[in-house]
């Protein structure tokens, strides 16, 4: 099992130097990271969502950890293709590359926020298929190692042009796929690409369900399904005691998750493939806080426990068929300090102990 960090660069406070705070306090746990042998650290991409995720600009955020790391691999989780060229994404995920010796993890999606799709103008019934083309016009790009590519449809153009750099990864970086649907994991198995995935919205026994589901269309696609990962992005606390976890990152955790459902699907929106999120957000905000966390740390839609209690909620996730955890320690607006002892507890007790 391979221990990731998560992050959205989550703000609770509205002022310039909370703001900035965060941002040095994160790149800060990543050295950590990195240091306890972490194997990546993965930055989201949203757009417009006060407090919830001001990871906008993902790749800079990696640039700058890629100079005070050494180790650790760089993972973009995700970039959401609609909203650029396929060229400026093929020309930034490989200058990272390249700059990061070698060191990044190439996590794509098609995005949840309609509201990310009204700014971007951008047609959110046709995400799917924008996100297609998107991905397989930049790994042509990467591909055609420094040759003119031409790609033409109503969505962008590459008209006959050589794009560079070239990763330094040979073709190109690893691919992920992120997705929270069935119908998600099967494009990904379709294309023998990774997984990347949560607990969050539905649950890690049906979670399970579609990753062995994922595991047979990679099969039946001619892809030997134990060379492709799936991880799974989970808020994760690790106190001394599961009482002293609960005290302090139970408030934090809450607060998060009616941000996610809040400002990612806003409130008067009622696409049917939002349904999930819309339960889990009413759960969290109607139940008293007690009943809520303990809703969720039973589906490990969040792991808050001790030492003992993660070490159990790790076995059950790697018999759900995950590859890889990625812990979202600084969640909620968690302080630096307990954020910083999580992840030294969990990599020097919960998988060495």
């Amino acid at each position: 099992m391979r221990i990731s960090l998560g992050y959205e660069l989550e703000v609770r406070g509205r002022t310039r130097e909370i703001e900035r705070r965060t941002f040095h306090n994160v790149i800060d746990q990543v050295v950590l990271g990195d240091e306890l042998g972490c194997d990546t650290a993965w930055f989201v991409e949203h757009h417009f969502t006060r407090g919830f995720s001001h990871s906008s600009a993902p790749d800079l955020v990696l640039a700058a950890i890629s100079q005070r790391t050494s180790r650790i691999r760089l993972g973009l989780g995700v970039v959401l293709l609609p909203f650029q060229s396929p060229i400026r994404t093929a020309e930034r995920v490989a200058t990272l590359d390249i700059v990061s010796n070698g060191r990044v993890e190439f996590g794509t999606g098609r995005g949840a926020s309609p509201l990310e799709y009204q700014a971007f103008q951008k047609p959110f019934e046709k995400s799917r298929q924008i996100w297609e083309d998107s991905l397989e016009a930049v790994l042509a790009i990467w591909n055609a190692d420094g040759e003119p590519v031409t790609r033409s449809n109503e969505f962008f153009e590459i008209p006959d042009v050589a794009v560079y750099p070239r990763p330094a990864q040979e073709p190109h970086p690893p691919v992920w796929v992120a997705s929270t649907s069935l119908e998600g994991y099967l494009a990904a198995a379709k294309k023998g690409y990774h997984l990347l995935g949560m607990t969050m919205l539905k649950g890690v026994d049906d979670v399970a369900e579609d990753i062995a589901k994922y595991r047979e269309c990679l099969a039946e696609n001619g892809f030997d399904p134990a060379t492709r990962r799936v991880a799974l992005m989970i808020p994760w606390f690790v106190g001394a005691t599961r009482d002293e976890a609960i005290e302090i990152a139970a408030d934090p955790v809450l607060w998060y998750i009616r941000r996610q459902v809040n400002l990612v699907t806003p409130p008067d929106y009622y696409d049917a493939r939002h349904a999930t999120h819309r339960v889990l957000g009413q759960m969290a905000a109607s139940l008293p806080p007690d009943e809520a966390m303990a809703t969720l740390r039973e589906h490990l839609m969040v792991v808050v426990d001790d030492v003992e209690g993660s070490r159990k909620a790790v076995a059950r996730l790697a018999a759900a068929g995950a590859t890889d955890l990625i812990l979202q320690a600084q969640v909620g607006g968690l302080a630096h300090d307990e954020v910083c002892g999580s992840i030294r507890r969990f990599m020097g007790e919960v998988m060495c102990g």
